[in-house]
C-alpha cells in the first residue's frame, strides 16, 4: 500500500517535472525556429531572385549575342558582354547569400535534431520507469488495496480518478514518443535535402565563377580593340544621339499638333487634349494601372534604360535615353500596353516606322518597326500586335524603342510597365 502511494507520489512529481521540461522545450523550440522562419522567407526571395537572374543570362545569350564578331559590331559585342558580366556578378552574389542562409539553417536544424534526440531519450526512460512501476503495483494487487483502504466513498472515487489519469498519462506518453520519433525522422530527412541543396548551389557558384573569369578575359581583349578606334566610335554614338533627338522632337511636335487640333475642334481650353467622357474614363483606368501595364514585347530584356546615363563601355561618354530599349527575338512584334486609339504612324529614317497610341492624355510610342498592322484612328486593345520589330543586319539584334508621354512631356516607362 505504502509502496503504491510512494510510487504514485514519485510519478506525480515526475509528471510535473516532465510538464515543466516539456514547456521549456517548446519555448526553446519556438526560439530556435523563429530565425528559421525568417531565413526561410528570405531564402525564398533569394531563390526567386537567383532564378530570375539565371533566366536573364539565358535571354542575354539568346537575344544579344547574334553578331559575327566583326569590327562593326565590336562596341555592340563589348556592351553585350558588360551586361552579361553585370548580371552574372549579381547571380554569384545572390548564390553566396543563399548558401550562407542554408548554412545557418542547417546549423539550426542540427541543434534541433540534438534537442529532439535528448527529448526522445528522456521520454523513453520516463516511460520505461512508468511501465516498471505499473507492473510492480499490479503484481501486488496494490491498486485494489489502494481503493479499498479509502476512508469514504468520495476518497475512493478520487483515488479511482487518479489511477485513471495515471493510466491516461502513460498512454499519452507512449503516443508522444511516437510523435517525437516521427518529428525526428522528418527533420533528419529535411536536413539531408538542405545539405544536397547547398552542394548544388556551390556547384552552380563554381560554374558561374569560371564563366565570369573567361568573360572578363574576353572583355579586356575587346576593350583593347575598341580603344584603338575610340574616336570613331564616339563620333558614331554622337551622330546616333542627334538622330534620336530629331525623331523625338518630331514626335513631340506631332503630339502638340494633335492637341491643338482637338482643342480647336471642341473649343475647350486645356493644357492637354480635349477629351470626351469616354476618353477621360480610359485615362483614369490607364493611370490606375501604373506599374502593372504589360511589356511592349512578349519576350525580351532591357538593354538601355530611361534618362541620362554613362555609356556602358566608353568612359566619359554620357548618353540620354528618352525611353526604354528592349532586345527581343527575331520576327517579334510590338504590342500595345493598354487600350487606346492609334494617334499617328510616323515614318523614320531607313523606312522604319513608329506607332503612336493615345490613352487619354497619355501617348505610348513604339519605334523601330519594319511594318505595321494598324492604321491611324484604329481602336486597339491591350497586347494587340502593332507590327514587326526591325532586326539590324549588322548586329543581328532586334530592338524596340519604347517611349511614353503625358501630353508632350516624357515619362519614365519603367515606372508604368510591369517587369517582364
Amino acid at each position: 500500500m505504502m509502496s503504491l502511494r510512494t510510487n504514485i507520489r514519485n510519478n506525480k512529481t515526475q509528471d510535473h517535472s516532465s510538464a515543466g521540461f516539456r514547456s521549456s522545450l517548446i519555448l526553446l523550440a519556438l526560439i530556435c525556429f523563429l530565425p528559421l522562419s525568417l531565413f526561410g522567407q528570405s531564402r525564398q526571395e533569394l531563390e526567386k531572385q537567383r532564378l530570375q537572374l539565371q533566366k536573364e543570362i539565358k535571354e542575354i545569350n539568346t537575344l544579344l549575342f547574334q553578331s559575327q564578331k566583326k569590327e562593326k559590331t565590336l562596341l555592340s559585342d563589348l556592351s553585350d558582354l558588360v551586361q552579361r558580366i553585370g548580371v552574372r556578378t549579381k547571380l554569384i552574389n545572390t548564390i553566396n547569400e543563399e548558401t550562407d542562409q542554408l548554412k545557418t539553417e542547417i546549423k539550426e536544424n542540427e541543434r534541433q535534431v540534438q534537442m529532439l534526440e535528448e527529448r526522445l531519450e528522456y521520454l523513453k526512460d520516463d516511460y520505461a520507469n512508468m511501465v516498471v512501476q505499473s507492473y510492480k503495483s499490479k503484481t501486488k494487487n496494490s491498486r485494489l488495496m489502494f481503493l479499498l483502504s479509502s476512508e469514504n466513498f468520495l476518497q475512493a472515487y478520487k483515488r479511482l480518478e487518479y489511477l485513471k489519469q495515471y493510466a491516461d498519462y502513460r498512454e499519452r506518453q507512449g503516443e508522444e514518443i511516437k510523435e517525437e520519433t516521427i518529428k525526428l525522422h522528418n527533420l533528419n530527412d529535411y536536413l539531408v535535402e538542405r545539405r544536397l541543396e547547398k552542394e548544388e548551389l556551390l556547384a552552380i557558384n563554381r560554374k558561374e565563377k569560371d564563366s565570369i573569369t573567361k568573360e572578363k578575359a574576353s572583355q579586356e581583349s575587346l576593350v583593347k580593340s575598341v580603344k584603338k578606334k575610340e574616336r570613331k566610335y564616339v563620333a558614331q554614338i554622337n551622330t546616333k544621339q542627334k538622330e534620336e533627338r530629331k525623331i523625338d522632337a518630331k514626335i513631340q511636335a506631332l503630339i502638340a499638333e494633335a492637341i491643338a487640333k482637338s482643342k480647336k475642334k471642341s473649343n475647350v481650353k486645356s493644357s492637354g487634349f480635349a477629351l470626351t467622357p469616354e476618353a477621360i474614363a480610359l485615362e483614369k483606368d490607364f493611370i490606375s494601372n501604373k506599374g502593372k501595364l504589360p511589356s511592349p514585347v512578349e519576350r525580351g530584356i532591357i538593354v538601355r534604360r530611361y534618362g541620362k546615363q554613362s555609356h556602358p563601355t566608353l568612359k566619359g561618354i554620357t548618353i540620354e535615353s528618352n525611353g526604354v530599349f528592349y532586345a527581343t527575338e527575331k520576327n517579334a512584334n510590338a504590342r500595345v500596353i493598354f487600350d487606346g486609339k492609334v494617334l499617328a504612324i510616323q515614318v523614320l529614317p531607313g523606312k522604319k516606322k513608329a506607332v503612336l497610341v493615345q490613352h487619354g492624355n497619355y501617348i505610348s510610342v513604339y519605334k523601330n518597326l519594319d511594318n505595321v498592322t494598324v492604321q491611324k484612328g484604329d481602336l486597339v486593345t491591350t497586347k494587340q500586335l502593332l507590327g514587326k520589330i526591325h532586326t539590324d543586319k549588322t548586329t543581328g539584334k532586334t530592338i524596340l524603342a519604347f517611349v511614353l508621354f503625358k501630353e508632350i512631356h516624357r515619362q519614365n516607362p519603367e515606372e508604368w510597365v510591369y517587369k517582364i
